[in-house]
């Protein structure tokens, strides 16, 4: 399936903002034997949303119309953190969420947002569909949630720069960047010498216009949709960070399922998370193009050096005892000796 790059760059707009104008409340089938709501955080044009449509529209029609759910995108139930409190309660069934906001219901959600574990797309899939994979879901288990097989992507973050490009760490020190509010961010790039200021989203493009930083991290679609390819001359794809959405399913709404319908469920849910994949890569591929065009110069540093001076530093060592020995040695086991 193909999607408009011009409609997608709005979506990741929207989204950047977290919320907008939701669209009509979708009334329910009165026929479905169970009618469940799937909430998330993503606009409805972005390829998240297309493929929880079709996967939603799949599974009404394998089950014969006995089961019914219904889409809401864009926070229309509310924010992430209202969201996960009602998927806890009942409220919402099913709900998609970032691991680094999960984190703070299951600690060991965010370990896939340890800075430059995962060098490029193929580690990702391999450490998260595998055993450490796993471990974050019987966490997610051990807290009262139900979660799907299939983590759904949310990219890989990277970094721009008025001033210079990042080719290695030693161009981090003293360099003035732009992070979200986050223990993991702040600690990571104090480690590189560089100076971290939280500032909301909204801000960053003033901020980098005035000089306040110099730099800010983020996706690439967002990079684009935010324009921010007029007040940034450099992006360096540091891949620093991955994060993606676990599927997560209210316990006793899942349980009430009968198994023939809950295998229908899993399947197509699994395979739009798949689906999903591929669409954000491809997304990425073709913003880097057009970005290219706009002006912005591109470099891809070795992730090597910048994991050393994170050793170096003790943000490995720091990390690993929060995150606990068995989950930090299935990161390594997939990825590579990182403390």
């Amino acid at each position: 399936m193909s999607f408009s790059r011009r409609a997608l760059l709005k979506a990741s707009a929207a989204a950047a903002v977290f919320g907008g104008i939701s669209a009509p409340h979708i009334a329910r089938a009165q026929t479905a034997e169970f009618s469940y709501k799937f909430a998330n955080n993503l606009p409805e044009q972005h390829p998240f949303v297309t493929r929880a449509r079709e996967m939603a529209a799949a599974i009404k029609t394998e089950t014969n119309g006995r089961f019914d759910l219904q889409v809401f995108p864009n926070s229309q139930l509310g924010s992430d953190t209202d969201m996960l409190s009602q998927v806890r309660s009942g409220g919402i069934e099913f709900f998609t969420l970032s691991g680094l906001i999960l984190a703070t219901l299951v600690p060991a959600a965010s370990i896939n947002g340890i800075g430059f574990a995962f060098p490029d797309y193929p580690t990702v899939w391999k450490t998260m569909d595998g055993e450490l994979g796993a471990y974050v879901r019987g966490e997610i288990n051990k807290a009262g949630l139900e979660v799907m097989e299939k983590i759904w992507d949310n990219g890989f973050r990277q970094t721009t720069s008025s001033t210079r490009p990042i080719t290695g760490p030693d161009d981090f020190k003293g360099f003035k960047i732009r992070v979200p509010v986050s223990p993991l961010w702040t600690s990571m790039f104090r480690a590189f010498d560089a100076s971290p200021a939280s500032i909301n989203f909204s801000e960053v493009y003033s901020a980098l216009q005035t000089k306040i930083v110099e730099g800010q991290e983020n996706p690439l679609a967002l990079i684009s949709t935010a324009k921010l390819y007029e007040v940034q001359k450099y992006c360096s794809l540091t891949n620093h960070m991955w994060d993606g959405f676990w599927f997560l399913m209210n316990r006793k709404a899942w349980q009430a399922l009968p198994d023939d319908i809950k295998t229908i469920v899993a399947r197509n849910v699994n395979a739009a998370a798949m689906n999903e994949r591929a669409d954000t890569e491809a997304l990425n591929a073709s913003v880097k193009d057009d970005l290219t065009k706009k002006g912005l110069v591109f470099n891809q540093p070795d992730p090597g050096p910048f994991r050393e001076k994170l050793r170096a530093a003790g943000f490995y060592a720091e990390w690993k005892g929060k995150y606990g020995e068995q989950a930090w040695s299935l990161l390594e086991k997939a990825v590579g000796k990182l403390s």
